[in-house]
């Protein structure tokens, strides 16, 4: 919810709520490096799947089509039908890794009324309608408003985010809270070691 960008109909460059246009966070050699690290892990998972349909095909044709697949042992044990399957686990992520790589822009180019909205969760008063019922529609539009109107219609910062923020400026408070629990669970160890030998003497001096 923080990077809020769209660009213009005219395909023009990146811009932020004003419309200014600003200098982009992605990194090029990060979003090509694991493109080219997807595409290699495409290459392998194809050569892979490749491999384990030829292996295969040539064990069916070796058996007369007599290969054995009654239990789920016989599909691990057989060598080819996991190459198989990995080779295609491996060939679709990495696909999909290689257009999340190369693809990671954002556009508010849709032609939909849902342009550039964002959920009617983000909205600071999604009830604005009436007590009860929610206006799915309040989050439309938001991100081509400068920042300071987007901010009155939606939270612009994200709950993680948040999150962390309010985490580094309490952060003695919560670190003072977390030794204490851990003194008070070592304190509970002791206890119990402590009973547990004294426990253990009681016994002993029953059996004497």
């Amino acid at each position: 919810m923080s990077n809020y960008r769209y660009q213009n109909e005219a395909g023009g460059g990146e811009r932020g709520y004003s419309g200014i246009e600003v200098r982009t966070f992605v990194s090029t050699c990060v979003k090509y490096m694991i493109f080219m690290l997807n595409f290699i892990f495409w290459l392998f998972g194809g050569l892979l799947l490749g491999i384990g349909i030829y292996a295969f095909k040539d064990k069916w044709e070796q058996a007369n089509g007599g290969v054995r697949l009654e239990t789920i042992y016989d599909w691990i044990l057989n060598i080819s039908l996991v190459m198989i399957i990995t080779g295609i686990v491996i060939f679709v992520v990495s696909f999909a890794g290689c257009l999340g790589g190369k693809n990671e822009y954002f556009y508010c180019s849709s032609p939909s009324v849902e342009r550039c909205g964002v959920p009617y969760s983000c909205c600071i008063n999604a009830t604005d309608i009436s007590s009860g019922l929610v206006n799915i529609m309040c989050g439309y539009g938001v991100q081509e408003h400068t920042v300071v109107a987007a901010s009155k219609l939606i939270w612009t910062s994200a709950c993680i985010e948040t999150v962390r923020v309010w985490a580094e400026r309490n952060l003695y408070v919560i670190a003072g809270i977390a030794l204490g629990i851990a003194l008070i669970q070592l304190l509970v160890i002791y206890l119990a070691k402590t009973l547990e030998g004294q426990i253990e003497l009681q016994k002993s001096r029953w059996a004497a």
